[in-house]
């Protein structure tokens, strides 16, 4: 069967609170969810709900059912009560007042979506391959991989270490304690494991008694912090590791901590799916702990990625992110691992005799290591079959011959039903491109490389075909792709969510201090920071800080940017002026909080950074480039597939032979990158929130 491109719907606003029609001035009576502030996305076939009324009896229905008795009064004086038992597809919430005064009504419209998913991602993609038994869950069945849930508890030792606890009720003699709001609290953790969107999720929160949405427990300090785990693959199965919710550094504050395998980059590269999981297994846990003040996104690389782009299309999952070791997002990442994959094979061959120095500086990285690590590490991502997962047996991957319906452990597939199937070759529609770009570009102009060898690294680079597979001619990105990867905010623009999201960028300085292999090089921070300033004028609501890659130095810093971030949001929150989102966000941030770096875990410098690095924080962090800035791409590296200028060798500092002009021209036959114009197909992001639909309810967007 072949895939078509989705058509997104725009779902436009949070329909939060519904008030009673005719209320006169005061208090009104509104109802509106809590679990999930979009009632068209609700799932699992319940939702936690809040009512404000004015004086009198309440009475609240659930499609004319009486489900007054599950709610109770709050310290606000409002109701919060736990509606389940919803059907699938349209529901009707709806609040009565009667005396004193007027009877008054407000209504609810709830539309509820399977626990299994998809409630906005589209069409699942199959087949699916489980892997509960990896979390101590019982065996799960294709093609929804359900599993029951499970609570097992932990205790912190007075060793600093987790152990196993039976019996939550028991106090063991080595029991620690945490503290929570100055108060010292057991530190016996709640950790629940079970199924939502397909996905394995695990919360985790303090003990103190059985959770309850309508009375949270004394040991939680009433914010969540969910994480993200990294790399970038195809899926196409349950994954075996979710972002990690076992941390002390999170728990021993009170805070609760929830993740799910499709918030691994590596399980599933879909920022679009992992959005949808968080959405699903935030709102669980509300409805298990009670209402959230805020929630902060953790989580490197893959992590990051996933971060930034959550809070830039789907802005409300998380609050407030600290996202590590950061790329902007998987397709602009996609153009240098592709580039390296490509250089590494010509410097094996044509390029043999290119030095050490001369490689480094083709590449733009501060080692050309890197580059041999992208090919070694990820390139795979965007063969058909390179980067199965174990978890998907050999007899079902593609295969041109034996199984062309087979498996493709492409990391594009999880986009399918954002950017379409390419009903020629059965491959997702690709982004990638590499007509027009010059490699080495910036090395030529310095003197580095030759003119010879710029002719020769142009003419002989090739590019990939829609299998991943090295060929003599360049890539060519298909339109359809290009087209729905800027309007759907695939690649991240940062012109949306973003702008008023508060971001501490955590920088794990990699480049250098023996990491000169890693491919987590430092300018991807700087990358996302130029989009900010090109889309709003600021980048204020973006901080980075760097550190070594140390033990002591990472625990520093992670302590402290946590702490920050609650603050900076705890300040929003309190901040109640007319103010739109974005002024608050930039009013509030902590007068301590700042770009800077640390000298050591004890010494941390606030200076402003820059690209290129400057002051202290320079010369402690330089920072380097990749192959697309040195190929004259500019910071902001937005521009999937370049518009081509003529190629015009008065551009060129050095002169050309005329045999290596005929290869230049042979290599350029429709001219260079012309990096001053926007890219191909580049445009504004039609929206936030987009729906890729869900069948089963009757919200498939029309095709």
């Amino acid at each position: 069967m072949v895939a078509v491109l989705t058509t997104p719907v725009l779902l436009l606003g949070t329909a939060t609170a519904v008030a009673a029609t005719g209320t006169p001035p005061g208090r009104q009576l509104t109802i509106e969810t809590v679990s999930n502030p979009r009632p068209a996305l609700v799932s699992g076939g319940q939702v936690l709900v809040k009512v404000v009324a004015p004086a009198g009896k309440v009475a609240v229905s659930e499609n004319g059912h009486d489900v007054t008795s599950g709610f109770r009064a709050q310290p606000d004086g409002s109701l919060l009560g736990l509606v389940t038992g919803l059907r699938d597809g349209v529901n009707t919430l709806s609040a009565r007042t009667s005396g004193p005064g007027p009877d008054r009504r407000a209504d609810l419209r709830v539309t509820n979506h399977p626990s299994t998913g998809p409630v906005f991602s589209g069409a699942q993609q199959q087949p699916f391959y489980c892997e509960t038994q990896a979390f101590g869950l019982p065996t799960a069945t294709q093609p929804l991989c359900s599993a029951p849930t499970q609570v097992s508890y932990q205790y912190r030792t007075t060793a600093g270490a987790f152990a196993p606890l039976a019996d939550p009720a028991t106090r063991p003699a080595d029991l620690a304690t945490a503290t929570v709001g100055g108060r010292a609290v057991p530190y016996v953790v709640r950790v629940e494991r079970g199924t939502i969107d397909r996905a394995v999720y695990e919360l985790a929160a303090l003990y103190d008694g059985a959770p309850s949405p309508v009375a949270p427990e004394p040991g939680w300090n009433g914010k969540l912090v969910y994480t993200f785990g990294g790399g970038c693959n195809a899926g196409y199965h349950q994954g075996a590791s979710t972002g990690g919710v076992v941390n002390d550094l999170f728990l021993a504050q009170g805070y609760a901590v929830a993740s799910s395998t499709l918030n691994v980059l590596d399980n599933n590269c879909s920022p679009i799916i992992s959005a949808e999981a968080a959405m699903m297994v935030k709102e669980h846990f509300i409805e298990t702990y009670g209402p959230v003040a805020h929630t902060i996104g953790w989580g490197g690389s893959g992590g990051a990625i996933q971060q930034y782009d959550i809070a830039e299309n789907y802005p409300g999952i998380v609050d407030g992110i600290i996202p590590g070791v950061s790329f902007p997002d998987p397709l602009t990442v996609g153009g240098p691992v592709s580039d390296c994959r490509l250089l590494n094979r010509y410097f094996a061959g044509p390029g043999a005799s290119f030095t050490a120095a001369q490689k480094q500086a083709v590449a733009g990285f501060a080692s050309y290591d890197t580059c041999v690590s992208w090919d070694q590490t990820f390139a795979s991502r965007a063969t058909a079959t390179g980067s199965c997962n174990a978890a998907i047996p050999v007899a079902a991957r593609w295969d041109p011959v034996t199984n062309p319906g087979g498996v493709k452990c492409n990391s594009n597939e999880q986009l399918v039903n954002q950017i379409g199937r390419d009903p020629k070759t059965g491959f997702v529609r690709s982004p990638l491109d590499t007509t027009g770009v010059q490699y080495g570009l910036a090395a030529l102009k310095s003197g580095t490389i030759t003119p010879a060898q710029f002719a020769d690294l142009n003419a002989s680079i090739g590019g990939l075909d829609y299998t991943g597979k090295p060929v003599t001619q360049r890539t060519a990105a298909d339109p359809k792709a290009l087209a729905a990867a800027y309007a759907d905010g695939i690649v991240n623009s940062a012109s949306q969510g973003l702008r008023e999201t508060p971001i501490i960028d955590q920088r794990t300085d990699l480049d250098f201090a023996g990491f000169g292999n890693d491919i987590h090089t430092t300018e991807w921070s700087y990358v996302l920071r130029q989009r900010l300033l090109r889309a709003n004028g600021t980048a204020a609501n973006q901080v980075i800080i760097e550190n070594h890659p140390t033990a002591a130095e990472a625990a520093a810093a992670s302590a402290y940017e946590l702490g920050a971030m609650d603050r900076w949001l705890t300040a929003i929150d309190a901040d109640r002026s007319h103010r739109s989102r974005q002024q608050k966000v930039l009013a509030n941030r902590p007068a301590d909080l700042g770009d800077g770096c640390y000298l050591s875990a004890a010494s941390r410098i606030t200076e402003k950074l820059t690209y290129p690095a400057s002051g202290q924080c320079g010369a402690q962090y330089p920072v380097a480039a990749n192959t697309r800035m040195v190929a004259g791409e500019s910071l902001a590296m937005d521009v999937l597939k370049c518009r081509l200028k003529p190629l015009d060798f008065r551009d060129y500092p050095a002169a050309f032979t005329a045999e290596d002009r005929t290869r230049l021209r042979a290599a350029f036959p429709g001219g260079v990158c012309d990096y001053s114009r926007p890219g191909v197909g580049q445009r504004a992001p039609i929206g936030t929130w987009l729906s890729y639909g869900d069948e089963r309810t009757g919200t498939t967007p029309p095709r």
